[in-house]
């Protein structure tokens, strides 16, 4: 498989034009809505570019990396929890279903939250600033952990543990440094768990419709397919969850929970444009 992923100079270089592209263009308010869609497509992909360069920058230590997976595996067994190898053994014999699982990790964790995000500029805008700031904030902390380099459970082949990806020719890594490839030690924690969990919560916050739960699938099937394509530990989705509802906490403790929804969420923005239109006119 093709890596389909943009590297953090790409990505850094594609942000820069972005985002002075906005200015020059909503500068003395001309096409604000372009504008608008410019800088947001802009510091998400600086945001992208800095954990990109993480992944790079945190090969302190290869040893290390290695040591600290197989402790939070032996770990993981002693505190009784569900073997990973175990998982992955169980999928192992359907090679469809492994495919499948590796391009859903492939595409799936970046394809679904562009998705959410341009729907909710576009069709939820109150929403939208909540949803960036926590897609921001739980990223940010993700960042920070992945300093300390932790490789993933397809690293650890002495555990048990394969590396399907590579044995279907679908690794979406790049060339290796020293033998080992520097994303691959930014297992912990697990941004694919993160983004998954903050598009659910935010679908079925601002969406109405009683379809709306089928995005439940998303998360259940991520978290399936990380463990069985042996991307990551159970640890890492825990460690990943616990930094968002950080992230929900600071900004509940700054600005409240999202924007509360008018009566028919769809037409939230074209009421309150509405309700703005009425008080200026009362005004005059």
């Amino acid at each position: 498989m093709q890596n389909l992923t943009l590297t953090w100079q790409t990505a850094g270089t594609a942000s820069v034009v972005l985002l002075a592209s906005a200015y020059a263009v909503g500068r003395g308010g001309r096409r604000p809505g372009v504008s608008a869609v410019m800088r947001e497509a802009g510091a998400l992909l600086g945001l992208f570019a800095l954990w990109q360069l993480v992944g790079h920058l945190s090969v302190m230590s290869t040893d290390h990396a290695l040591d600290r997976a197989t402790w939070i595996h032996r770990t993981e067994r002693t505190l009784g929890l569900p073997d990973e190898v175990a998982w992955q053994r169980a999928v192992l014999p359907h090679h469809w279903l492994m495919t499948a699982s590796n391009y859903y990790y492939a595409t799936m964790h970046f394809g679904v939250m562009l998705v959410l995000l341009l729907w909710v500029f576009v069709r939820h805008r109150p929403y939208y600033a909540w949803l960036r700031t926590t897609v921001v904030l739980t990223t940010a902390a993700c960042l920070v952990v992945q300093f300390l380099p932790v490789a993933p459970p397809r690293m650890l082949p002495e555990a048990g543990f394969v590396d399907v990806a590579v044995q279907y020719g679908q690794s979406v890594y790049g060339g290796a440094v020293g033998g080992v490839v520097p994303d691959q030690l930014s297992a912990m924690p697990s941004v694919h768990v993160a983004w998954c969990v903050i598009v659910a919560v935010a679908v079925i916050r601002v969406w109405d419709s009683p379809w709306r739960w089928l995005v439940l699938l998303h998360p259940l099937v991520t978290v399936f397919v990380v463990v069985v394509t042996a991307n990551h530990f159970w640890a890492d989705g825990v460690v990943a969850v616990g930094l968002l509802l950080v992230a929900y906490l600071v900004q509940y403790a700054w600005n409240g929970w999202a924007p509360t929804p008018l009566p028919g969420r769809r037409n939230a923005p074209v009421a309150a444009a509405a309700a703005e239109r009425e008080r200026s006119s009362a005004r005059r």
